[in-house]
């Protein structure tokens, strides 16, 4: 067979991953084993991949292949969000590029765009996420989008209507001028922002001496102002209220009241009250039946309400307003202010709060099963402080805004009537239903027309009165993304459409689902409500949470700072499995990940210490793959017992290393399962037991011996296959011939249980490891050459130990003695590892300097060891100090007392007597 000198990722990943595809090893069908499942944290349509959708879908592949070789049928079921906001931006702006406006389309028209671009562009994510590796059901794949989703989507509010879950109210909503929709609170980020404090002044009417003044960071809303307000205890402005105010510019008179909301140490502690543009002031508002002046457009631009200003866009009227306050000697003073602003999430345009008619649902008592499954563990956040802040958000839920002023999404299914009169229906015929409902029954009515008993003009008044779907209307509205989404773990089974079918009978609830805490209310805990209410128990057992992944310099990763790689180019550098590897290294659940991304992408774009560990990682085992297919064979050979001994300590040490890695998935450490599997190929695997079994120079080595070194690298390599899936299954498919279509992912792991890794054995041969290491340091540092035998002398309290393993450090050491002794030999160096002593001949060493550094070394630590003892021979100390603090004092002076004596046995050694 020949073998590659250099392993070529690019390649043999695309192989690999058509070879998995082809022979339908990613498939899930219902069958008697045990269900795990994975549902995919949906990605935008919009969406390309970058390095969260690398952690998040690295960590679910993992999952997925770990099971699936644990026996379970696996099912990853992967699909995208129609995102309406982002998508119907996206959509938007590719029209703008072509001449077209969407005002100029029909809504069908506008659909019509949307799917064309959907099919272009969307799902693009999943196609790169094969080049990751991810394991997907791809034959599962779903959209929110598809028909059966979209009438579960429609079923659900239906359902939630008829409950009293769902009401359509006018209420105070975030607003996206940009997006020109409504935002729920969740889709608002804050961020903070330098800007400037007014004081503006207004006169009290009939006074032309006396004047309030607010603070405003909004001096533009000033045109929409119906109060001001002060705090009922505050003596100040006590006089002024229950008076009237002349708002600056327009001159309007409003009424000066009192509220608690107030703040007194706030600005001047006087509130300009502007009920149609600010959340609070829209309570205060209904608290003091106030006039409610809104003074913009959907757009952002000053209404014919405002008076002043009409057309402008909101920021340009800040500008004009404050100047014509000036001028006008009502602005007192201007600060710097520093100010969180809400942004949508989607578009980045500033939020304005705005009152409009929208749809909400009632979360309060609706959510509770959700509250308390997580409460009460039933649902498992993990890591666990994520319960504090799940915790917060459910105690604290406000009612939650579905309806979306957009084209691309599910249609809320309300319909009107020409008189106003609304139905909540899936079609306009059940709404002619609803509407029709009670009225009389028109056969009668022709029956009794026929007979002469009624005018022509009595029966089509009858006629008249029922409707028919042309007459009605279906609100314009879009729902929510999230309120499709959250029917994700059980829909992609179709729980709604086709309820208790065998599917979703099988695969739910799902097991684990991974993704990033910034959507733990958007998405998980709605999903959990939803699983409660429509099927009755939890969409899944364990939520794991991710962390943000960050540069060097601790900032989140965004395409806006310009300071995250791209995944593809970086896979296409270092392998699929390298970047898996890197990325995972450091990235424990909820912990940020610090990837070493350059912090100038221009000058260093795909540099990365972490992807490059995790290269070599692959280079190293397939240097070791290239090494063991190079051995022959002969079949007059015998094992040897450092063959034996060799087998016996790596076959222990791997079943250590798989009860390790078992214990980190149930806890799910998949960063520590992974360290664990890199420590064991790395260092036990490569560096020690293939170097202790590696025959001769032009030697070959026994069947035996070759049989079972290839079955260990086969287990080895099935433990590494949910980490680094292309490299194991290239190297698992050439370590034996294989039949076509077998593959390293669906074979079982043997259990970690099969044979005793015998813990005090697996120490005994690390003090083995540890003093050949030591002793090969020491002959480098005293400039001893390899290539020369020396004489090991040994004084050790366990010299069964070295006899054991006599062999290995034979095998390491190219030693001519190995003697045990129970004080220095003339002419030698020392060396301690634990409690054993070594002493190795100095030979040509230039013994002035050595006895020169010894006694360097004993004055150190004789200064050491005295300020040890004077420490513990402190009363006060001993007696206050913790007792592990004491102890490890004592070890120290113990430490410090055998190496006092080591020193002067060598030190005598080498002096002439």
């Amino acid at each position: 067979m020949s073998i590659a000198k250099n392993y070529n990722p690019s390649e043999m990943e695309s192989q690999w991953y058509e070879y998995w595809e082809n022979n339908g090893l990613f498939k899930s069908l219902p069958d008697h084993r045990k269900p795990y499942t994975i549902v995919i944290p949906p990605p935008n349509v919009t969406g390309m991949l970058h390095m969260g959708h690398m952690l998040n879908n690295t960590i679910q592949d993992i999952l997925i292949r770990r099971k699936r070789m644990e026996g379970y049928n696996a099912c990853w079921v992967p699909g995208t969000d129609h995102a309406s906001i982002a998508t119907e931006a996206k959509v938007v702006q590719l029209l703008r590029s072509q001449g077209i406006k969407k005002s100029d389309l029909s809504r069908e028209q506008f659909l019509e765009h949307a799917f064309t671009w959907k099919e272009k562009y969307g799902g693009i994510i999943l196609g790169q996420l094969r080049k990751l590796g991810a394991s997907c059901d791809w034959d599962r794949t779903r959209f929110t989008m598809d028909d059966d989703y979209y009438e579960a989507v429609l079923k659900v509010f239906i359902d939630l209507y008829k409950k009293g879950y769902i009401y359509r109210d006018y209420r105070m909503v975030n607003w996206d001028p940009q997006g020109l929709t409504a935002l729920s609170d969740e889709e608002v980020i804050y961020k903070e922002k330098q800007g400037k404090l007014y004081q503006v002044r207004y006169q009290v009417e009939g006074e032309p001496d006396t004047w309030i003044t607010i603070a405003t960071t909004r001096p533009e809303t000033i045109l929409g102002d119906s109060a001001i307000s002060v705090h009922p205890n505050d003596e100040r402005y006590a006089h002024l209220v229950g008076k009237k105010a002349i708002v600056p510019l327009i001159n309007r008179a409003v009424p000066i009241i009192a509220d608690e909301y107030v703040e007194m140490d706030f600005g001047t502690g006087a509130l300009k009250v502007t009920p149609a543009h600010d959340m609070n002031d829209f309570e205060i508002g209904k608290r003091h039946k106030l006039d409610v002046i809104d003074i913009m457009t959907e757009d952002g631009r000053m209404s014919p309400a405002a008076q002043l200003y009409v057309g402008e866009d909101r920021f340009v009227a800040r500008k004009r307003i404050v100047a014509d306050l000036e001028a006008a000697g009502n602005m007192v003073k201007i600060e710097d202010y520093t100010n969180k602003v809400g942004h949508s999430e989607r578009t980045d345009a500033v939020v304005e709060p705005r009152i409009s008619l929208q749809w909400w649902v009632r979360m309060k008592e609706f959510s509770k099963p959700a509250y308390d499954a997580v409460m009460n563990d039933d649902v498992q956040l993990l890591p666990s402080k994520f319960k504090n802040t799940y915790r917060h958000w459910m105690e604290n839920v406000k009612d939650w805004c579905i309806s979306r002023q957009l084209w691309w999404g599910q249609r809320i299914p309300a319909w009107y009537a020409p008189d106003g009169r609304m139905a909540v229906a899936l079609t306009a015929e059940e709404a002619c239903m609803q509407f029709n409902a009670g009225l009389p029954d028109l056969s009668g009515f022709e029956l009794a027309m026929e007979r002469g008993n009624i005018s022509y003009e009595e029966f089509k008044a009858v006629e008249d009165s029922y409707l028919n779907p042309e007459q009605l209307k279906q609100d314009p509205d879009v729902l929510d993304t999230w309120f499709s989404s959250w029917l994700w773990p059980f829909q992609v089974f179709k729980g709604v459409t086709e309820p208790g079918n065998a599917e979703v009978k099988y695969y739910y609830p799902t097991n684990d689902l991974v993704t990033g805490p910034d959507i733990l209310f958007f998405w998980v805990a709605r999903m959990v409500i939803a699983g409660y209410e429509y099927m009755g128990e939890k969409p899944f057992e364990n939520v794991y949470l991710t962390g943000i992944i960050r540069d060097r310099l601790n900032r989140k990763m965004s395409k806006q700072l310009g300071n995250s790689p791209d995944p593809l180019d970086l896979m296409a550098l270092y392998g699929a499995d390298g970047v898996r590897t890197g990325i995972l290294m450091s990235s424990p659940a909820g912990n940020d990940l610090q990837f070493d991304s350059p912090l100038n992408l221009e000058k260093e774009p795909l540099a990365s210490k972490l992807c490059e560990t995790g290269r070599n990682f692959s280079n190293k085992i397939w240097n070791a793959f290239r090494l063991v297919k190079s051995w022959t064979v002969s079949p007059e050979i015998e094992p040897s017992d450092l063959d034996e001994l060799s087998l016996n300590w790596m076959e222990k040490r791997m079943n250590a290393a798989k009860a390790e890695v078992s214990e980190h998935f149930s806890k799910f450490r998949v960063s520590d399962a992974l360290m664990t599997v890199y420590r064991l190929i790395w260092d036990d695997f490569c560096s020690w037991f293939l170097e202790m079994m590696k025959p001769g120079f032009g030697e070959a080595i026994s069947k035996h011996s070759l049989d079972q070194v290839t079955s260990i690298f086969e287990e080895v390599m099935q433990l590494a296959h949910p980490f680094i899936p292309f490299i194991t299954e290239e190297v698992w498919q050439g370590l034996r011939d294989r039949k076509d279509g077998e593959s390293i992912m669906v074979t079982l792991l043997k259990s970690d249980e099969t044979h005793s890794h015998d813990a005090q054995y697996l120490d005994d041969f690390e003090l083995v490891k540890e003093s050949v290491t030591a002793i090969r340091g020491f002959r480098n540092d005293k400039g001893l050459k390899f290539k020369d035998t020396i004489e090991v002398y040994i004084n050790t309290p366990n010299p069964g130990i070295f006899e054991d393993n006599i062999r290995v450090l034979e095998r390491f050491l190219n030693t001519s003695l190995i003697a045990y002794t129970d004080k220095a030999p003339a002419g030698t160096g020392s060396l301690r590892v634990r409690t054993t002593e070594f002493f190795i001949p100095l030979g040509n060493v230039d013994v002035d300097a050595e006895v020169k550094k010894i006694l360097e070394d004993i004055a150190h630590t004789e200064a050491f060891h005295e300020s040890v003892s004077k420490k513990l021979s402190n009363e006060r100390f001993v007696a206050n100090a913790a007792a592990a603090v004491v102890e490890l004092e004592r070890k120290k002076l113990a430490d410090a007392e055998v190496k006092l004596r080591m020193l002067r046995d060598t030190l005598a050694g080498l002096q002439p007597a």
